[in-house]
């Protein structure tokens, strides 16, 4: 199943130093699920001042459970960067 995630990072004044703290394990997870075929793409968020601010990622699972799964264990989950989530079931027309 394919699911667009939308991820907002908290709105602390640590917020930022805690998605930089968390992001190499973040990136090095996402990578190996992209060489599986699960994450089809994704980026950062921007304000207006080009910072980060929360993601975006569309992602093909077998199930939401296994999307869960992955999901809670990700850095930007345990490390507290991600803090207003949903996952939406999508398909997608182009990939």
């Amino acid at each position: 199943m394919q699911f667009l995630i939308t991820a907002y990072d908290g709105t602390d004044s640590d917020a930022l130093d805690r998605r930089m703290a968390a992001r190499p394990a973040h990136i090095d997870a996402v990578a190996s699920l992209k060489e599986n075929g699960q994450i089809i793409a994704g980026g950062a968020i921007l304000n207006d001042d080009d910072q980060m601010i929360g993601s975006t990622l569309y992602v093909d699972f077998e199930s939401r459970e296994v999307l869960d799964t992955w999901l809670n264990n990700d850095p930007y989950i345990t490390g507290n960067v991600w803090q207003d989530i949903s996952v939406q079931p999508i398909r997608l027309a182009v990939k």
